[in-house]
């Protein structure tokens, strides 16, 4: 099988060939939000459209549309639907063992104003799990906390997936930084300096915005102590670590910060009302049973240890030592299984500018069985199983619900990054890219819009800073701007994607059984994912 150039522009003009290179975009937000499609049937269809946009317009050889497609799938599979698998089933073990009662007991106990609890859970909660884990698992484990507190499935996805911007930029401890960073030969902490003139305003502007979203302006007037509280102090931690200690730390030691200042701030302050999605009576019944259940602390701590285990595992796992043990040359390396894709693996080859120079796209299916967030999850689950004295039954109960309810999403998850590859090895996504890129002047209002396409395109800050990282540094030293600021506004483009990532919308239909309503996830989070971008946009622009 020969080797494959990438072409960028196969209409003549650079707009009008992006406008053919958007086509499938443009074809699965339709079948999502107009046609109402089920996300897998438009995750497949999508598929189609890709390719057929690869086959005729960008003539990429119908074998490595095939190779990259399937490489597509086998991504999903791992370490994706995975980390999701084992986080639902990981949480059913608490529910089935009674131990969920106590942890949402717990955190009524702090407050039983639901507006408060999504502070807690989807921000500060949600945002220390991605600096810890990331790829799909804060808002995995988030969701199905809010749904055991009385949230809706909608609403609690929905949350948690707007609250995931405050920490998306830096998931995986700092990786959606330092990843493109190296690759452009960058300082990790320039570029994450550079973040912090807008990601803070972010994060507080995400604290009032999930308020808003459950009880509006009312809502913010009866509780804006306590969200400025929340998001001030995150805020604030995010703004003094990210121009200290860089990326890395940030979203764990900002999390901390807000969980603990919030909680200890609501034990002196309480808002007027207290305020349920249902009604009022459910309030006063979640008053009656904090009252009348108290457990010791001893008791809380030890319902908390499946998700004291699953952070400590996943820390643990993501420390630069354990990982240099797995990586290229390490005493453990022959551990992870890696897969080259026959006739896609380093048979395409990426042109400038796009890259520096002619470079072949590495395509290989790593099976890192050994030192993944999955297995870290997955030995949580079995400490668990351990310490509680889980019978077989129950796990056995536990393992089959857990897979009838996540099939069809694993087969979203799948479809989507299937077609999301063929976008990125045809071509398509670099055109996008370089469209934006030729706007000159006007650029920097448009670099974080590379961003968000790819984390659109790819599910993760981190593969789109692989993908458009070093496009934004050149673009930047041609106009004369600093390129980790370019770099940064990539990174920061792309968090405000995530909420509508198609991955990450089938990630968060699946924590909360909502199968095949993934279109009424997209329409929750769309107009507020644009809506932030352009202020992403308009901010880096006032910048620079």
């Amino acid at each position: 099988m020969g080797v494959w150039n990438q072409i960028y522009d196969p209409m003549g003009n650079i707009w009008l060939s992006a406008l053919v290179a958007a086509i499938p975009i443009i074809f699965f937000i339709v079948a999502l939000t107009v046609f109402k499609m089920k996300g897998y049937v438009a995750g497949i269809l999508s598929i189609v459209v890709a390719a057929c946009v690869a086959l005729f317009f960008y003539k990429m050889p119908f074998v490595k549309v095939v190779g990259t497609g399937f490489y597509g799938v086998l991504a999903g599979l791992w370490p994706v639907a995975s980390i999701v698998l084992a986080a639902i089933f990981l949480y059913k073990l608490t529910v089935k063992t009674g131990k969920f009662d106590i942890i949402k007991n717990s955190i009524a106990t702090i407050t039983e104003d639901q507006r408060l609890q999504v502070l807690l859970v989807a921000f500060s909660f949600g945002a220390f799990l991605e600096g810890a884990a990331g790829f799909g698992a804060p808002v995995a484990i988030t969701a199905v906390i809010l749904i055991g507190l009385g949230f809706k499935p909608v609403y609690a996805a929905g949350l948690c997936l707007v609250a995931n911007i405050a920490g998306g930029s830096y998931g995986a401890m700092g990786i959606p930084v330092t990843t493109p960073a190296t690759l452009t030969g960058l300082s990790g902490l320039d570029v994450a300096s550079r973040t912090s003139y807008v990601i803070p305003i972010i994060s507080l502007m995400i604290a009032f915005l999930l308020v808003y979203l459950i009880d509006g302006f009312k809502g913010m007037r009866q509780t804006w102590p306590a969200i400025l509280v929340s998001g001030g102090s995150f805020a604030i931690t995010q703004f003094i670590v990210l121009n200290t200690l860089g990326a890395e730390l940030v979203d764990i030691i900002s999390a901390l910060v807000s969980l603990v200042v919030l909680a200890l701030f609501l034990r002196v302050w309480k808002p007027k009302e207290i305020y349920r999605l249902d009604n009022e009576e459910s309030a006063k019944q979640t008053k009656q049973a904090v009252k009348k259940e108290t457990y010791s602390l001893g008791q809380v701590a030890f319902a908390w240890l499946p998700f004291i285990l699953l952070t400590i595992m996943v820390i643990l796992f993501s420390l630069k030592p354990v990982k240099a043990l797995f990586a290229a040359g390490g005493p453990l390396n022959n551990l992870v299984f890696s897969f080259p894709i026959k006739g896609v693996h380093n048979q395409i080859l990426r042109q400038p500018p796009v890259v520096p120079e002619e470079t072949p796209y590495a395509a290989v299916f790593n099976l890192d069985l050994f030192s993944s967030t999955t297995t870290a999850i997955v030995i949580a689950a079995l400490l668990t199983i351990l310490i509680y004295r889980i019978k077989g039954s129950v796990i056995k109960e536990a393992a089959v619900e857990t897979f009838k309810e996540l099939y069809i999403p694993i087969i979203t998850i799948c479809s989507v990054l299937a077609f999301a590859y063929i976008c990125n090895y045809s071509g398509m996504s670099s055109t996008l890219g370089l469209a934006f890129a030729s706007t000159g002047s006007i650029f920097p209002l448009f670099a974080p819009i590379l961003g968000w396409i790819g984390v659109f395109l790819t599910g993760s800050v981190v593969n789109s800073g692989s993908l458009f990282a070093p496009l934004q540094a050149v673009t930047a030293n041609q106009i004369g701007i600093l390129p980790e600021a370019m770099v940064a506004a990539n990174v920061m483009g792309g968090a405000m994607a995530k909420m509508i990532s198609p991955q990450s919308v089938a990630v968060a239909a699946a924590a909360v059984g909502l199968a095949g309503k993934e279109n009424e996830l997209f329409k929750f989070t769309i107009k507020i994912s644009v809506i932030l971008l352009v202020v992403v946009g308009i901010i880096n622009w006032a910048l620079y």
